[in-house]
């Protein structure tokens, strides 16, 4: 008979990672999947965190690494398997992969997020070509050059500061006349001398042809249009949860998030939801691990139940 786990979590971002640490320290039969070759979610594409608490200004990559390391000191490592999509059997949820099917009493949803994508003509085929939607991982092949950052929340301020360091000119373009972002990020951002706002503006295309030759704006008040010349163009314009393969097991809310509280429950029993993934006004790394704390304790206190009912 197949082995059944006190505990699935899918996903290794910081969520996951912690889920993964407190599971282990509650010593839940756990099996940890993730579909990328390393751990870390998000903030491995993040040059520098610096509102981690102890942590000031260490490099998103170091960061996940180190989270990651933690977990394998316990016992657990992720295993690299996509899920494809989950049903249940009695209280039992069954998860196919591509690989196998695994048996388990509870499930934590720890995803994460996908960036979004502008939608305009250019960006698919330009893709790899001067097109990236992470400034840390991207930044470096752009050194002197002119690039473009489209966004006005954190991610695109604090992507057109790295740049500010590697490249010789960046445009901040976006949509209204104020940015999103935190102040103390705004200020970094103002204090930067090789960064140009161009407010009130969309990308409306990105251009070039073996390359990213530029992209063409449109001002959202008068409907001009003009051509920006850049090399390079960086998309921060928000994410997207990765949920595709739960829409019709759990509940979501309009944006495609998990509807989940602080506890992260769902509105399938056994299954709780952490991180990004999760419905909740403030995604950050910080709330992310509680997220992951806050999953295992509710997986906890269901087994216990369900020990009691049996």
């Amino acid at each position: 008979m197949q082995e059944i786990y006190d505990l699935i979590i899918a996903g290794a971002g910081p969520a996951g990672i912690c889920a993964a640490i407190y599971a282990s320290r509650a010593r839940l039969k756990t099996l940890w999947l993730e579909k990328k070759f390393a751990a870390g979610g998000q903030i491995a594409d993040t040059g520098e965190v610096d509102n981690y608490p102890g942590m000031p200004g260490i490099g998103g990559m170091e960061l996940g690494e180190a989270m990651a390391a933690h977990a394998e000191k316990l016992g657990l490592q992720p295993l690299r398997e996509t899920i494809r999509s989950i049903e249940n059997e009695g209280d039992v949820k069954v998860i196919h992969t591509k690989k196998n099917t695994y048996r388990t009493r509870t499930l934590i949803l720890a995803c994460g997020a996908l960036h979004k994508k502008l939608e305009v003509p250019g960006e698919e085929e330009l893709g790899g070509m001067g097109v990236s939607y992470c400034a840390a991982c991207d930044g470096v092949f752009f050194k002197e050059k002119t690039v473009v950052v489209a966004g006005g929340g954190n991610a695109a301020a604090e992507d057109a500061v790295y740049l500010s360091r590697i490249c010789r000119k960046v445009y901040l373009v976006h949509r209204r006349h104020e940015l999103r972002a935190d102040r103390v990020i705004q200020e970094s951002l103002f204090a930067c001398g090789n960064v140009e706002m161009v407010w009130d503006s969309t990308v409306e295309s990105i251009e070039g042809t073996e390359k990213v030759e530029g992209v063409r704006l449109r001002h959202v008040l008068s409907g001009e249009e003009r051509f920006l010349p850049a090399d390079g163009v960086f998309i921060a314009v928000g994410i997207t949860p990765g949920t595709d393969f739960l829409k019709g097991y759990v509940d979501l809310d309009e944006g495609g998030y998990v509807i989940a509280g602080e506890e992260g429950i769902t509105s399938v029993p056994g299954v709780f939801a952490a991180g990004d993934i999760r419905t909740k006004a403030l995604r950050q790394v910080v709330t992310a691990v509680a997220d992951g704390a806050n999953a295992v304790h509710s997986a906890e206190q269901y087994l216990q139940k369900l020990s009691d009912f049996v």
